[in-house]
């Protein structure tokens, strides 16, 4: 197979010309070329007045690297971001104000998010979108951690997504859901040397070129911390509400207040917050041990006024079946594990309803 260079794809976009008839490869606006075995990727940068215009320029692309001797695949960014003001502007509210990615097919999108990695969020997020179903709900699962994709492994689907029409994607389907991630279009060790503007370009893609639904929610896993990504992902999607996920101690909780804060600063509501891996029990004995702490996240929840959906404990059969892409509802539906992330699903339904109720009740006006 002809090895696919850097050199290589910048000669081929020779031929790829932009609104201006200029050679993509020598436009200022291509901003990035990454090649690792065989997959592409690269971005394309330009002011979000001129995003229309440039599309047909980021298919064109595209279609010319993929047809490239020994591409496996490509991917091309666009990202299209408004130039700075001399004073940079307030966040535009959830769902208003600025220009939301539409994702039809999908009634309510709801983020799962922690303040830092490490704390479980992946796994929390497949098991509550499996206790939403359980509910009788329609549920699709966004991995939007572009960076550590872990949807693939814990749903045990390594395929990779059809397209029709050219440009959209069908997500996959197991256990009911819905499912795409960046981990079905490379391979599990490869790594996503991604600047933040094709993060987001990608992560748009995967919700905009996606053929959803028809979906009751979407549970989007977002990417762990609260830098520009998550911001702009928080700012650009109509979230109906977000979940947030931390451990019982200290360290971990004063990551939790941060991503409370920068979901209440965009106006998405918070729909409560779990306490994973909340307590160790032993697989032997059946005794517990407070290994982080313990009630850190409740007692955080109740300071800031903030749901409490539940404790998950650090259990060693959530483990394993997540590893063996089995998860817990699926491998043993009656455990109390299980039962656990149901009662976390019924909290986070409820969290909506509530929510729909109170942004139906607007003031009424009247006039004299």
């Amino acid at each position: 197979m002809a090895e696919v260079t850097e050199d290589g794809v910048r000669q081929a976009l020779s031929k790829v010309r932009t609104p201006e008839g200029v050679p993509l490869s020598a436009s200022p606006a291509l901003s990035g070329i990454v090649v690792t075995n065989g997959k592409v990727y690269l971005s394309i940068n330009v002011d979000a007045a001129q995003a229309r215009a440039w599309e047909g320029v980021r298919i064109a692309a595209e279609d010319t690297v993929k047809a490239l001797p020994g591409v496996a695949s490509a991917l091309v960014a666009l990202t299209a971001e408004r130039r700075a003001a001399a004073a940079a502007p307030s966040p535009a509210p959830a769902g208003g104000g600025g220009k939301a990615i539409d994702v039809p097919g999908v009634n309510a999108i709801i983020a799962v998010a922690s303040g830092k990695g490490g704390v479980g969020k992946s796994t929390l997020s497949i098991n509550l979108a499996l206790g939403l179903r359980d509910l009788g709900l329609k549920v699709g699962l966004l991995d939007a951690d572009i960076y550590g994709p872990s949807v693939p492994r814990l749903a045990g689907v390594h395929a990779k997504p059809e397209v029709i029409d050219g440009r959209t994607m069908l997500p996959l389907d197991n256990f009911g859901l819905q499912l795409m991630s960046i981990g079905f279009m490379v391979e599990e060790d490869t790594p996503m040397i991604w600047r933040g503007p094709m993060v987001m370009s990608a992560l748009s893609q995967m919700l905009r070129e996606v053929k959803w639904g028809p979906l009751d929610i979407l549970v989007v896993d977002m990417p762990p911390g609260t830098g520009d990504a998550q911001l702009t992902m928080a700012q650009q999607v109509k979230l109906a509400g977000a979940v947030i996920v931390s451990t019982p101690q200290d360290l971990a909780l004063i990551d939790a207040r941060r991503g409370i804060a920068m979901f209440q600063r965009v106006n998405v509501p918070l729909l409560g917050v779990v306490e994973n891996m909340s307590t160790f029990i032993c697989p032997h004995c059946g005794g517990r041990s407070d290994i982080f702490g313990h009630g850190g996240a409740r007692e955080e929840a109740a300071k800031l006024g903030v749901p409490f959906l539940g404790e998950v404990p650090l259990h060693m059969r959530i483990r394993e079946m997540s590893d063996a892409g089995i998860p817990v509802l699926v491998s043993d539906p009656q455990s109390p594990q299980a039962e656990t992330y149901r009662e976390i699903a019924r909290g986070v339904r409820a969290s909506l309803e509530r929510s729909a109720a109170g942004a139906r009740k607007a003031p009424r006006i009247v006039i004299e």
